[in-house]
C-alpha cells in the first residue's frame, strides 16, 4: 500500500507542476477572438476556489458536522485576530508570485520557465539558513552551486535565427526572465516564513490557507482595480474566460493543497523524480505540440544541471549514529 501511494504521489506532483505550466502557457498565446482573459481576476478565483476546498477539508475533518466546522472556524480564525494577521505578509507575496507567473509564461516557453524556477530552490535554502537557521550540508551547497550554472546555461544566449524569431513572436525574454526570478525570491521568502509560522502554531495546514486565501484575495483584488479596473468596467470581471481558463484557474488553486495532501508519502528522491520528469515532459511538449520551443545544446546541458541538482539537494546520507539533517 505505501509503495502504491508513493507512486501515486509521483503521478500527482507530475500531473500538477506540468499540467498547470502548459495550460498556462498555452492560454497566454493562444490568438482567439475577443478580449484575453485577465490574470488578475484569475488570481483571486483561484484564491477563492482555495478557500472554498479548504472550508471543504476542515468540515471533513470536523467529522461532516456543520456546527463543528463552525465552531472551528470562529476559534481559530476570528477569535485569534493576531494569529490570522500574520499571514497578511506571506499572503500578498504568493499574490505577488502568481500574478508574476503569469507574466513570466506569456514571455517565456514553458520548458525555459521550468527550469529557471528551480532556483527558487535556491532562494529557498537561503532564506531558510537566514531565518530557520538551518544548516546544509556539503551536498546541498554543491548542489546550489550546479542549480546555479545549470539556470546560466539555460538562460544563454542563442545563434539560431529561427529560435530568435520564435522568442520575438512570443514576447520578451528579458521581461520573463526577470518575472521568473523575482517570483523565486517571493517564493523562497514566503514558503520559509509561512514555515516559520506553521512550526511556531498548531493551527492545521487547512486553516493557515484559508487565512492565505483571504487576504490573498483582498490582495488580488486591489490588484485588478489598480491595474485592469478600467478593462473590468467595460468588458466584466469574467472576460475571456473559457474552458481552458478555468482549468488553469483550478490547476493554480488545488495544485498546491494535493501536493500538501500527498507530500507525506513522498521523500526527496520521488520529488526529484517528479521535478525531472516535469521538466523532460514540459520540455517534449513545448517542442512538439506548443512548438514555440527550439532545444540547443546548451539547453540540454543546463536542464541536465538542474536535473542533477535537484536530486543532489535532496540526497541525505545517513551514516550510522549520526544522521545528516538537510
Amino acid at each position: 500500500m505505501s509503495a502504491n501511494l508513493k507512486y501515486l504521489s509521483l503521478g500527482i506532483l507530475v500531473f500538477q507542476t506540468t499540467s498547470l505550466v502548459l495550460t498556462m502557457r498555452y492560454s497566454r498565446t493562444l490568438k482567439e477572438e475577443g478580449p484575453r482573459y485577465l490574470s488578475s481576476t484569475a488570481v483571486v478565483v483561484a484564491e477563492l476556489l482555495k478557500i472554498v476546498a479548504c472550508v471543504l477539508l476542515v468540515y471533513k475533518d470536523s467529522k461532516c458536522s456543520l456546527r463543528a466546522l463552525n465552531r472551528t472556524l470562529r476559534d481559530e480564525i476570528l477569535n485569534k485576530p493576531m494569529e490570522t494577521l500574520k499571514l497578511a505578509i506571506p499572503s500578498g507575496i504568493y499574490t505577488l508570485q502568481n500574478n508574476l507567473l503569469y507574466v513570466a509564461l506569456s514571455n517565456l516557453d514553458a520548458a525555459t520557465y521550468q527550469v529557471t524556477y528551480q532556483l527558487k530552490i535556491l532562494t529557498t535554502a537561503l532564506f531558510s539558513v537566514s531565518m530557520l537557521s538551518k544548516k546544509l550540508g556539503v551536498y546541498q551547497w554543491l548542489s546550489l552551486v550546479i542549480l546555479m550554472t545549470g539556470v546560466a546555461f539555460v538562460q544563454w544566449p542563442s545563434d539560431s535565427p529561427e529560435l530568435d524569431a520564435k522568442e520575438r513572436s512570443a514576447g520578451s525574454p528579458f521581461v520573463g526572465l526577470m518575472a521568473v526570478l523575482t517570483a523565486c525570491f517571493s517564493s523562497g521568502f514566503a514558503g520559509v516564513y509561512f514555515e516559520k509560522i506553521l512550526k511556531e502554531t498548531k493551527q492545521s495546514v487547512w486553516i493557515r490557507n484559508i487565512q492565505l486565501g483571504f487576504f490573498g484575495s483582498l490582495f488580488g483584488l486591489m490588484g485588478v482595480y489598480v491595474y485592469d479596473g478600467e478593462l473590468v468596467s467595460r468588458d466584466g470581471f469574467f472576460q475571456g474566460y473559457s474552458r481552458l481558463t478555468w482549468a488553469v484557474v483550478a490547476l493554480q488553486a488545488l495544485g498546491g493543497l494535493v501536493i500538501a495532501a500527498v507530500i507525506k508519502y513522498a521523500d526527496n528522491i520521488l520529488k526529484g523524480f517528479a521535478t525531472s520528469l516535469s521538466i523532460i515532459l514540459s520540455t517534449l511538449i513545448s517542442y512538439f505540440w506548443l512548438q514555440d520551443f527550439v532545444p540547443t545544446s546548451v539547453f540540454f546541458l543546463g536542464a541536465v544541471l538542474v536535473i542533477a541538482a535537484t536530486f543532489l539537494y535532496g540526497y541525505d546520507p545517513k551514516p550510522a549514529g549520526n544522521p545528516t539533517k538537510a
